[in-house]
């Protein structure tokens, strides 16, 4: 049997802050992990075993002092990296088997084993400065997926999506003075961790090759598919990656406890189906999620589930579900990013 979508999935990562009070509790594996396995998700994926990061590895993304800081922490029993960020006796494994299974993830979609995947892993990463825990956030995951991709597989070119309700300000950083990496993200601002103001477009080289996109809470689905639409679709296009990430969190999700957007099920499968064209047009189909936030435990199963229907080509949505999201007002945030954009991309029109 043949698969095209590949699942990172490990015990080990319901480890972290096991018996710890955190939103960002072992009980957000718990229930995606249960839903592969519901009758229609069964059977379908292909399981990806990962293996854990490399010291040489970890030294990409993080300095020394850094992940000898998260090393230290290995078999205590709680440890306070920051006022949001702990630890527990296992989460210093656990976070080095996240980045390794991003890494892993990468490996299976470039030699073909499969085309696209899911690494549900945790901890989350894009809010892990070089030198700094911080978000629920011990290492960039998505971060090392990009590098390994460059280093291991040569793309020249990789483009970072991130839709989490939170700015990734790390991984923004890691690649503010690159060319050869595109972040874009749509975010709640201002809220949590305080960046991604429309004006921060990357320094040096990498002027113009990060696409910031602020929102006013209280924006769903279909806003969400405009700004995919106009802004990220034209200038994805004119960057032509040779492979895409997302940092897939589902805090924008409706109901979500720490966040003030709208977005649904549907409205995650729509940028999802927006990603998987640009990929098919830009880079044979290769594209990865990694799992960053979302604290709305039955919104997070049913929003991880349409993305990975998506992944799949069988999509919970209607021609009468894309039509009314092709029929949304576009938010003025658009013209917004397009006038700070333009002078970089042309495409914006």
């Amino acid at each position: 049997m043949s698969f095209t979508t590949g699942i990172v999935r490990h015990d080990l990562y319901k480890e972290h802050l096991a018996d710890y009070p955190h939103v960002e509790s072992p009980a957000r594996l718990k229930v995606l992990y249960e839903m592969l396995e519901d009758p229609d998700m069964a059977g379908r994926f292909l399981a990806i075993e990962p293996r854990p990061a490399t010291k040489e590895e970890l030294a990409w993304v993080h300095s020394q002092r850094h992940i000898e800081r998260i090393a230290s922490t290995d078999g205590k029993a709680h440890g306070v990296l920051d006022p949001d960020t702990q630890t527990t006796p296992l989460s210093y494994q656990a976070a080095v088997l996240a980045v390794g299974g991003v890494i892993t993830l990468v490996d299976r979609i470039f030699d073909g084993t499969v085309r696209n995947g899911f690494a549900l892993v945790r901890p989350p990463g894009h809010h892990a400065e070089h030198d700094r825990a911080m978000g629920f956030c011990l290492f960039n995951n998505v971060a090392y997926g990009a590098l390994h991709a460059q280093k291991t597989f040569s793309a020249g070119r990789v483009l970072i999506v991130d839709w989490d309700l939170h700015h990734g300000n790390a991984t923004q950083n890691s690649f503010y003075h690159d060319p050869s990496v595109l972040y874009f993200s749509t975010h709640q601002f201002p809220y949590y961790p305080g960046s991604g103001n429309l004006t921060e477009t990357g320094r040096g080289e990498g002027q113009g090759y990060t696409v910031n996109v602020p929102l006013w809470p209280g924006l769903g689905d279909g806003e969400f598919y405009q700004i995919f639409k106009h802004i990220l679709a034209p200038i994805a296009r004119a960057f032509q990656p040779d492979f895409i990430l997302v940092s897939a969190g589902f805090d924008t999700y409706i109901d979500d406890p720490l966040g003030g957007m709208r977005v649904t099920p549907k409205g995650y499968a729509a940028m999802t189906r927006i990603l998987m064209g640009l990929a098919e047009e830009c880079c044979n189909g290769r594209i990865a999620f990694t799992l960053e936030g979302g604290y709305h435990l039955e919104g997070l199963r049913t929003s991880v589930k349409a993305v990975l229907k998506e992944l799949m080509q069988e999509s919970m949505m209607t021609d009468g579900d894309l039509a009314a999201l092709e029929e949304t007002p576009p938010p003025a945030i658009i013209e917004d990013v397009k006038k700070v954009q333009r002078p970089y991309w042309p495409c914006l029109g």
